[in-house]
């Protein structure tokens, strides 16, 4: 049986799972005194809440690499009450093993999962699974009032995101310590951590790791609560070392998408905003994306994020569901949830192919120092239709070689890479 995250024969080098078979276990935490944005009164001051997190951990555990096997369970549906979208379950099958003993080999960079409005957990468990095999820990978080089961006010959201990636980051800190009694004591180095977001978890990333936002958009947000996630007004988390932002929301161009005009520079962003993203950052877009925008969207963010060294892959004709699991059974009889997953000019296991390949040569370089990833990365041509496979009889490549590393022969079709450096 296939499951999310095998490996397609066209696969490039870095999708493959790595050495370590796979453990998973689900964590509930609560981030108490929370302001309790989703349920703001009409008027008067916000109340707080203990806010509760549903989160799954993926690691490095005993055994076979691709042994183990599991079942998730999560939703369809955009939210409770949609009778176009019921909350409808279904099944994602997993090759990690339910509880099992972490490896006490590291400790292990961490990787904070962020899904998209609305969306789960298990939205790529197929990247928190292949991350973990190749020893990471990796922690995937249902953001409360944002996920298909409990979807609501969206200024939740826009507020929430980057609040919870902290605390989780801070939680995850807290039990891989010596002594916590946890089974990450020991097995998670949260010093060296990234924030893996996709769209509007794309738009928290970015925001956790330092891009504040502009005053624009406070109105969005009761209570004046948008204010402590400006640019200016908090302090970026030193242990978040990187960021990969699929598709991440928030720019000029999907902010007027939902019919907001308002907006700053860059929609949520200003330049000084932007300038204080100054982690190592990937992006990862389709040129046709719909909701988050190339042009005028993502693009824009990438190219004024000055102060950090940035890579950015573009699919072309993908629209915006660049990151997800392929499309379960489930959504096949229902134009809407299946569109909530599938690329109609991609398919979907070919994208995860290329996802695993371009975050793993990204995180290994930026978590784990390994300085030979970075050829995966600098390519000889930013449009892998352009490249020249040009070899020897022995299959060394000649002088004017300049296909993409880790691809197969006539495999790098369709994508693009560009890389900027801090000013």
């Amino acid at each position: 049986m296939s499951v999310p995250g095998d490996t397609r024969p066209d696969a490039p080098e870095l999708a493959a799972r790595g050495q370590y078979a796979v453990g998973v276990r689900t964590l509930n935490l609560v981030s108490k005194g929370q302001l309790d944005i989703a349920r703001a009164p009409k008027e008067g001051a916000l109340a707080r809440y203990d806010r509760p997190l549903t989160v799954e951990v993926w690691y490095p555990a005993p055994g076979a690499s691709g042994s183990g096997s599991t079942t998730y369970k999560d939703v369809l549906g955009s939210g409770p009450g949609d009778p176009k979208r019921p909350n409808t379950p279904f099944e994602i099958p997993g090759r990690a093993t339910r509880d099992a003993p972490a490896v006490q080999g590291g400790p292990f960079p961490l990787v904070i999962v962020s899904h998209g409005y609305p969306g789960s957990r298990y939205l790529m468990s197929y990247l928190g699974e292949n991350l973990a095999s190749k020893g990471y820990v990796v922690a995937s978080i249902d953001h409360t009032d944002s996920t298909h089961g409990d979807k609501a006010a969206f200024a939740s959201t826009l507020v929430n995101r980057a609040l919870d990636d902290n605390f989780v980051l801070a939680e995850m800190a807290r039990l891989g310590t010596a002594g916590s009694g946890s089974f990450l004591s020991n097995v998670v180095n949260a010093d060296q951590t990234a924030v893996v977001g996709y769209s509007m978890g794309g738009y928290g990333a970015l925001n956790a790791a330092g891009a504040g936002y502009g005053p624009q958009m406070a109105p969005l947000v009761p209570g004046g609560a948008f204010a402590q996630r400006q640019a200016g007004a908090y302090r970026v988390d030193p242990r978040i070392k990187a960021v990969v932002a699929f598709a991440p929301w928030g720019g000029d161009a999907a902010v007027r998408g939902i019919g907001v005009n308002f907006g700053g520079k860059y929609g949520f962003w200003e330049d000084a905003g932007l300038a204080g993203l100054k982690v190592p950052t990937m992006f990862v877009v389709g040129d046709r994306d719909d909701v988050s925008y190339y042009e005028g969207g993502v693009k824009p963010l990438f190219e004024n994020a000055v102060n950090a060294e940035r890579y950015m892959v573009v699919y072309q004709n993908a629209l915006h569901n660049s990151a997800p699991n392929p499309p379960p059974a489930a959504s096949l009889s229902n134009y809407d949830d299946y569109m909530h997953y599938a690329e109609p000019a991609w398919d979907m296991a070919r994208l995860n192919n290329l996802n695993q390949h371009f975050v793993t040569a990204f995180l290994n370089l930026k978590l784990k120092g390994e300085a030979g990833a970075a050829a995966y990365l600098n390519v000889p041509v930013p449009v892998s239709n352009n490249a020249k496979s040009s070899r020897n009889a022995d299959g060394t490549p000649k002088a004017d070689d300049t296909s993409w590393k880790g691809f197969k022969d006539r495999t790098a079709r369709g994508i693009e890479l560009y890389k900027l450096m801090p000013k």
